[in-house]
């Protein structure tokens, strides 16, 4: 046990801010390989259908996709690790991704950020290192103080809660910082309904590494 507990809130400009205040970068394995991507999808459209040519280029197409899919996953395998190793508690919010893709103006930018990947393997080594998981409802924690409680109202270009009480942190510390705590009060409160315990997490996992292998 390390008896330390961390509130984690995924985003675009970071891939995720802790309660502690650190930021990890977003790697963005897409938007770096976005224009060899497309140049070699130009390249299929320029060789005959069915020819072995257009064959040979849809394989470096496919390659070029895989090789960013495999980047995503061991990121975030390596992330997810990390913070199960180093905690007893990671809380997360219960975010619905599929929801979050339909913004047109966002979706390709949350798709390279994996965070949904990074959620199954917090749940998988929760599981394997016996630690706690628990994702939380994501309603206001952005908007709430994390000190005092007290609703600040801010637009998503606004990256700085400052609050009357004093409490002056980034927008994204704020939030995840609210995220533990309200995993601490599932806990405390004797709430296992969105606990991630060791029997489900390993069957995550399991599933994980099935997807990958095949």
């Amino acid at each position: 046990m390390t008896g330390n507990e961390i509130g984690l809130d995924v985003g675009i400009e970071s891939f995720y801010t802790d309660s502690n205040g650190y930021q990890e970068s977003n790697p963005k394995f897409l938007r770096k390989a976005e224009k060899s991507v497309k140049h070699a999808q130009r390249r299929i459209y320029k060789k005959k259908k069915g020819s072995l040519g257009r064959k040979k280029t849809r394989g470096i197409f496919a390659r070029k996709h895989l090789r960013i899919s495999r980047q995503r996953n061991e990121h975030a395998k390596r992330l997810a690790r990390n913070v199960c190793k180093s905690n007893d508690l990671v809380a997360y919010e219960d975010l619905q991704v599929r929801n979050l893709l339909r913004n047109h103006c966002l979706a390709k930018s949350i798709a390279d950020a994996s965070w949904y990947l990074f959620r199954q393997w917090i749940e998988y080594f929760a599981g394997k290192f016996g630690k706690l998981a628990v994702a939380v409802a994501p309603h206001y924690t952005s908007q709430k103080c994390s000190s005092c409680g007290v609703i600040v109202k801010k637009s998503l270009s606004t990256r700085t809660h400052a609050c009357s009480c004093g409490c002056n942190l980034h927008r994204d510390e704020n939030a995840a910082i609210n995220i533990l705590n309200l995993a601490k009060q599932a806990r405390d409160g004797q709430s296992r309904s969105n606990a991630v315990g060791v029997g489900i997490s390993t069957l995550v996992g399991e599933s994980l590494l099935e997807q990958i292998l095949t």
